[in-house]
């Protein structure tokens, strides 16, 4: 049986000067997918090098990416005409898999999110910054959309519409053992009465959809996927009667993993996120709809054991039994994905032209910040360790366009400096001094300075 999602690496030439990347990666996967007959989903580039960018991203097959509602490419890039500047909306990514310090576990950058969020209008993330199991706290002006979703909001090729509420479809698996959908049911329920979730139904999928954990040539979580078509049989049976779906079914790890992820305090990349996070671009690619994922547990034994004291950071996944609830809260406000040319400049939609920052960890180069640098978007790098090795600073960024920030919380004042139309170096001493040039622009005193003024 063919894989329905894979992961690949692929070394590609670096390119003098970094100049038009966007584009020249897109030239690159475009024959390379049409090689392989697979769709590139996710792409990051996880380290660079004199001579090479070595890139891993994951692809579906044919069959799924056949089934796409409109003919686009993830490489696919629109740039925007103007930047509305009438609001101050920021995007925070923390990418999935990447063993990030803060933001790599259970919805540990919750805080950060609604600490940025109060300098913005609207702040856009995606779940792996809010989702916690049983919790999910994310701000109240915040649009909540899977990871691709949010790489074609910035490339231009979607927008966002925000909503009151959505009807949520539920897929689980058809557990061997029923305690599991039983605890799936109740987390439904659970949400249903307490906060108004609308429900369209639960769906238990028998074959199941088989998702195996593993790790990249790099250490990124990652995986495949297996049987993903007999799921969109089921979404296909139901377009129409449902706004976005939350998906709760087994990743097949090691067994030593549940264990050995605890015990690391923090020095095991979670092996869950990779795998969901390629599943849910694929299904979000194909049908233009908000979707989230949550493990659910292989058997009692795993479910049962005591996992000690854990570290704080990973806490919420330790008092779980379905790891559902952060979904269905996530979702049930989720923005519409809109891809239609008219709809996009309906000024209810956000868009790229809305989009004032992005806010990034350290060495993190991905889509995201290559259309950001593209479309002209302020990027600000946030000291955040994590396994890319990657330079930002060297991108051939316009002047006042990038920034480093040695923590979220000076992050945090960048943007609110940004938003106040403030230069971030002026509230910094000494002040470098303006140059000044005469005619002949070659030419310069030696008492004459610059102020470069790309980092905070």
């Amino acid at each position: 049986m063919e894989d329905s999602l894979v992961e690949h690496q692929r070394d590609v030439p670096i390119v003098a000067g970094h100049l038009g990347l966007l584009q020249y990666f897109r030239d690159a996967f475009a024959s390379d997918s049409r090689n392989t007959q697979r769709i590139p989903i996710r792409f990051a580039v996880t380290a660079t090098d004199a001579t090479r960018y070595r890139c891993e991203f994951a692809t579906m097959s044919a069959s799924l990416g056949d089934r796409r509602r409109g003919a686009f490419s993830l490489f696919d890039f629109r740039r925007r005409q103007i930047a509305d500047s009438r609001e101050f909306n920021a995007v925070l990514l923390v990418p999935t898999g990447i063993g990030a310090d803060l933001g790599g576990h259970a919805g540990d950058a919750g805080p950060v999110a609604r600490l940025l969020a109060e300098v913005c209008d609207t702040i856009v993330l995606h779940p792996n910054v809010v989702n916690a199991s049983d919790i999910n706290e994310m701000p109240s002006n915040s649009l909540y959309v899977e990871g691709s979703v949010v790489t074609r909001l910035l490339m231009g090729t979607a927008g966002l519409l925000p909503v009151r509420s959505n009807r949520v479809l539920v897929i689980i698996d058809a557990h061997r053992d029923a305690f599991f959908m039983n605890a799936a049911v109740n987390a439904v329920n659970a949400a249903r009465a307490t906060y108004g979730l609308d429900c369209v139904e639960i769906v238990a999928v028998d074959p199941a959809v088989k998702l195996f954990a593993g790790y990249s040539p790099s250490g990124r979580a990652a995986g495949r996927v297996e049987g993903a078509e007999q799921l969109l049989r089921v979404l296909d049976s139901r377009l129409g009667t449902f706004d976005a779906v939350s998906l709760s079914t087994v990743v097949n790890v090691p067994l030593s993993f549940h264990q050995d992820y605890f015990d690391a305090a923090g020095a095991m990349v979670n092996p869950w996120g990779g795998v969901e996070a390629m599943f849910t671009h694929a299904l979000s690619s194909v049908y233009d709809i908000p979707t989230a994922h949550a493990p659910m547990f292989e058997s009692r034994e795993i479910a049962n054991a005591d996992p000690g004291k854990v570290d704080p950071r990973m806490a919420a996944e330790a008092v779980s039994t379905t790891f559902l609830q952060c979904t269905l809260k996530g979702l049930r406000r989720s923005p519409q994905i809109v891809t239609e040319q008219a709809a996009m400049r309906e000024p209810s939609v956000l868009t790229v032209q809305q989009v004032s920052c992005l806010v990034v960890p350290e060495g993190c180069l991905g889509l995201p910040t290559l259309a950001a640098l593209e479309q002209g978007i302020t990027v600000i790098e946030v000291t955040n360790r994590n396994l890319m090795e990657n330079d930002l600073g060297v991108l051939p960024w316009r002047r006042g366009q990038f920034y480093r920030a040695s923590s979220y919380l000076e992050a945090a004042g960048l943007m609110a400096a940004l938003k106040a139309g403030i230069a971030p170096n002026a509230t910094r001493r000494p002040l470098v001094h303006t140059s000044v040039q005469g005619a002949d622009v070659g030419r310069r005193t030696e008492n004459q300075r610059e102020d470069v003024g790309q980092t905070a």
